[in-house]
């Protein structure tokens, strides 16, 4: 497996693919951060398939302002590992269990009316495609050849031959 990985341009393709999600990532819970009227509770309240009581009693007024604190945290850690190529497998698995969330509130199901949702999809959708976008990348992580991690790998290198 680590031959495949060895391809140059298989590198820079992975390396590419983690900074433009990290971007994404990032936009969206800066985004969200700035924004004083932005909240969950929409989205949440017309959850719909087999997790929708759970997605609703997210939207309590007792947890609704903890759910956009940790949604909008939660973004800008994903982003700013997969930006930066720092601690990429934790932000690839937080990505995963975000996008995993988003996925199951509103699931593109064909029986399913689609509601508070862009398109109109049958169980494959943007969501789905970043989740295992992110599932590759915590697979294969490129911070060692493009990010902190390999400009922190160097700097360890030189000290300790000193």
């Amino acid at each position: 497996m680590t031959d495949v990985f060895n391809n140059d341009q298989l590198r820079k393709s992975m390396v590419f693919l983690r900074i433009l999600i990290g971007w994404h990532f990032l936009y969206e819970g800066v985004i969200k951060l700035f924004n004083p009227d932005w909240t969950a509770f929409g989205y949440l309240a017309t959850a719909q398939g087999p997790f929708k009581s759970l997605f609703i009693a997210l939207t309590g007024e007792s947890l609704i302002g903890w759910v956009d604190t940790l949604n909008w945290l939660a973004l800008i850690f994903v982003g700013i590992t997969l930006l930066l190529g720092i601690f990429e497998k934790m932000g690839a698995l937080a990505g995963i269990v975000l996008l995993a969330m988003y996925y199951f509130a509103h699931p593109p199901f064909p029986w399913l009316e689609q509601v508070n949702v862009e398109g109109s999809y049958w169980f494959v959708n943007k969501n789905l495609i970043e989740l295992v976008a992110c599932w590759v990348i915590y697979n294969f992580p490129t911070g060692q050849y493009f990010g902190l991690t390999y400009l922190f790998k160097g700097t360890s290198k030189s000290t300790n031959t000193q």
